[in-house]
């Protein structure tokens, strides 16, 4: 039997460091990583989630460049953008790789809409900076005319802040069932997927919000029944003290303890936190294996030689 997951790459995969953000660039660093998700193939068949922040952010200072020519559109609209056009770079540059690794297989982006709660506590105090820069002067006529929510951030200037809610049901998990199961190689939930409320008569109502990725990939991996999440990140494990002179590499992590270390403030909630959050639920779920690794780790980490495995007890 062949086994499944839901692999989350990390914005690294496509965006390098301080390298500039062209579609080119993008390509080039999806191409790499198409080659380690290739080779996962011969034992998974795979979902695959991505990030889309850097990518909204670029376009939120597009349009607010262009805003006197062309409206800017709503958050979750800009979501769906982000999520087509990644979705495309990273089928075009897959199937590239499996042609030339001579494997028959499809692959297919599918836009994905995540239910959220419009009672989630996260609706009442945003904390998730999207967006470009303003003045203070700008963001106080911003917050009179658009009633957004408006934060000093660092000294770099003003930024708005949207809610972050936890995801609860995704629209379109059936169709990527029935995509896995015609052994397509589908990627979904991309930046998160689209917020969107479900209200009382069934119809849906998209939201402007911001659903964290790894959060995403926990309830995919959950309602797909997946053997195993995967999420890929910059670094080879998760450490306890990291980039400190006793940071310590761990090889198993059992949720009790991922708990405590959790509360104890050893994941920030910026980087390792939401992948251990993500990792809890999808062990609490299905009693299965999370893993976090590095992307160029994968194939060693996957033969049990490097990564962190988050398991039930």
């Amino acid at each position: 039997m062949r086994k499944t997951a839901v692999v989350a790459i990390g914005g690294n995969a496509v965006n390098r460091p301080g390298e500039p953000a062209t579609a080119e660039n993008m390509i080039k660093n999806l191409a790499e990583t198409a080659v380690y998700l290739v080779d996962m193939l011969d034992e998974f068949d795979i979902v695959i989630t991505h990030g889309n922040g850097p990518q909204v952010g670029n376009l939120l200072l597009q349009q607010e460049s262009a805003k006197d020519v062309i409206p800017p559109f709503p958050l979750d609209v800009n979501d769906a953008q982000t999520q087509g056009s990644l979705g495309y770079m990273i089928a075009l540059t897959l199937q590239n790789e499996l042609i030339r690794k001579g494997m028959k297989k499809e692959v297919a982006a599918v836009v994905s809409r995540l239910v959220v709660d419009e009672n989630d506590p996260a609706f009442k105090e945003p904390t998730k900076p999207v967006g470009p820069f303003y003045t203070q002067r700008e963001a106080e006529n911003l917050m009179k005319e658009k009633g957004w929510k408006m934060v000093e951030d660092a000294g770099r200037g003003w930024r708005r802040v949207v809610p972050s809610p936890w995801p609860l049901d995704v629209v379109e998990k059936d169709v990527i069932k029935t995509l896995m199961e015609r052994d397509v190689i589908t990627i979904a939930a991309g930046g998160g997927g689209i917020p969107v409320i479900r209200e009382k008569d069934g119809t849906l109502r998209g939201v402007e919000a911001v659903i964290d990725k790894d959060r995403a990939s926990a309830l995919l991996a959950i309602e797909l029944d997946v053997d195993m999440l995967i999420i890929l990140t910059g670094v080879e494990k998760v450490y306890l003290n990291f980039g400190k002179p006793d940071q310590k590499a761990l090889d198993i992590l059992t949720v009790t303890e991922a708990k405590k270390y959790l509360e104890a403030g050893e994941f920030p909630k910026g980087s390792m936190g939401p992948k251990i959050e993500a990792s809890i639920k999808f062990v609490e779920a299905t009693g299965r294996e999370a893993l976090i690794t590095d992307m160029t780790k994968l194939k060693e980490a996957l033969e049990g030689k490097t990564g962190t495995r988050i398991v039930k007890e």
